[in-house]
Parts: structure tokens; sequence; C-alpha cells
């Protein structure tokens, strides 16, 4: 993601349903959005014998679904702490139970521009070509990388140090 905002909303008796559309801001301007909510909080001026729920209201890949994410009530529960990630569908928030206020707060992350991504992707088309060319090389008989020689230890066996230096004398004499 490329930018990254605070998003906030309240609910209360006036304005009970608040939606966040990112098909509205994206006129011209050809961005992926997402909208992440991390908690919702029952306003001072609740009323102390009610509960306030708050229902949200969103596409998923078959229908619409509709749930509630907080229930809050003064003296019980005044916050709610959430994760919910919501992708470049409609969201509706609802309060569909009490008088509020709740505010609901989170992020409205901006992804890069789809330009930025064909150009990604041109640039990953041209990097297996370039690979290929160097197999191509060895194939050919062009340069390759030589091989390091190996000596036998003093028993006869592969790893040990090369002949006639001073270690392998010395573990000798031991």
């Amino acid at each position: 993601m490329a930018d990254e905002y605070f998003y906030g909303a309240t609910l209360k008796e006036g304005n009970k349903t608040v939606t966040w559309d990112p098909d509205t801001k994206a006129e011209g301007y050809p961005r992926t959005h997402k909208l992440i909510i991390k908690q919702c909080i029952l306003g001072h001026e609740a009323a102390a014998d009610e509960f306030n729920v708050v229902q949200v209201e969103t596409m998923t890949i078959r229908d619409t679904l509709r749930i509630p994410i907080a229930v809050l009530k003064v003296g019980e529960a005044r916050q709610c702490r959430l994760d919910l990630e919501f992708s470049d569908s409609p969201v509706t928030f609802t309060l569909v139970e009490g008088k509020g206020p709740v505010h609901i707060h989170g992020q409205h992350l901006l992804g890069s521009l789809v330009e930025e991504f064909e150009d990604m992707e041109e640039m990953e088309e041209e990097v297996p070509e370039e690979e290929e060319d160097d197999e191509d090389d060895d194939e050919e008989g062009g340069p390759q990388k030589k091989k390091q020689k190996l000596t036998n230890n003093s028993k006869g066996k592969p790893g040990g140090l090369p002949a006639g230096s001073n270690s392998a004398k010395n573990s000798k004499k031991k």
C-alpha cells in the first residue's frame, strides 16, 4: 500500500448510518482501497440503560453480509477493539440499537497506481530472459565457472589439508 490515512465516523440518533465507498472517490484515480477498522468507542453522552449495537453491511463473493461488530453499554463495555479489513467494496455501518454516539475509527489505505503495477509486470518479464541468456552461454561453451581442486588428506580421503602443509605435519607428530 502506498498511502495511509486515518478513518473516523460517528453513529448517533440523527445519523445512524455511515457508508464508506471507495468507488465514489476513485474517478480517474485507479488505486486499490482497504479500510481497516480498529476500534468502536461509546461516547460519554450515551444513556446508561441502553445497549448500542453497531452492524456492518458489505459484499461477499456471493451476496450481501449484515452482521453486528460491536455491542456497547455504559458501565459494561464502553469500547471494543476490532481488527476488520474491507477491500474495494462499499461498507455501511449502522447503529441498529441505541442512540449512541458510537465512534468508529481505523485506517484507510490506498494502494499503488495501476500503472505502477503494469510497469512492475514488464520488469518481471524482462528478468527471466536475462537468466536464460546466461544458461545458454554454459551450454554453448561460453564462460563457465572453474571448479575448485580438492586434495586428499594424509590417509587418502578427500577433504583434508593440502599435502605438505605445516598443520598436516604437526598432526602426524602428535
